[in-house]
């Protein structure tokens, strides 16, 4: 089965070309606060670790009180005893993340390890389809599958120490690449019609 996608008209192309050129000073000035914050968690990496566990100790925690309201205000609803329940397991893992850090970076970076596994694997699979079926570019795809399963194993070997940089260094990054991608994004946009 073949789903048809319509394709963007001018004038809707026009649109958003129009609107990212109005705005691409802000995409500029987040473009370089996420370029500066991700050097920072690439020269401090403990920092940046620390910062991201917590940060996602605060979002549990707040992702399960909301839930728990939720719960209680549509008590009536089917599925209310395990809605209560995935709102005390978020609040649980909040406060252990923001009381813990220390062994709440230890759990995210076992969980990073097992993404990178898994990822490293599938991306393997997924590189031999291509293969299989003459694809061009499976090449890449298959150093990005290498690349990952590396990845699990350096910070798998190097534990507990890894731990304290993994996570922040990975996060950086991400920052940085995401500061340059939208720097590049808003100076294209400058000089768009």
């Amino acid at each position: 089965m073949t789903i048809y996608q319509q394709e963007p008209s001018d004038q809707m192309r026009r649109a958003v070309v129009s609107t990212i050129h109005e705005h691409w000073v802000l995409f500029l000035v987040e473009g370089i606060i996420l370029l500066v914050l991700g050097a920072a968690a690439i020269i401090v990496p403990v920092i940046a670790t620390l910062a991201f566990t917590l940060f996602i100790g605060w979002l549990f925690l707040i992702s399960g009180v909301v839930g728990l309201i939720t719960t209680f205000w549509m008590r009536n609803a089917p599925g209310f005893w395990w809605s209560l329940l995935s709102g005390v397991v978020g609040i649980a893992a909040g406060i252990v993340l923001i009381l813990w850090p220390i062994s709440g970076t230890v759990s995210l970076t076992l969980l990073l390890i097992a993404f990178f596994l898994v990822e490293g694997i599938v991306t393997l699979m997924y590189a031999f389809e291509h293969r299989a079926q003459l694809s061009g570019r499976w090449g890449w795809m298959l150093a990005s599958g290498i690349v990952d399963l590396i990845l699990a194993g350096i910070i798998f070997a190097g534990l507990p120490e890894t731990a304290t940089w993994a996570l922040g260094l990975l996060v950086g990054i991400n920052l940085l690449f995401g500061g340059v991608a939208m720097i590049g994004m808003a100076l294209a946009a400058r000089t768009a019609a």
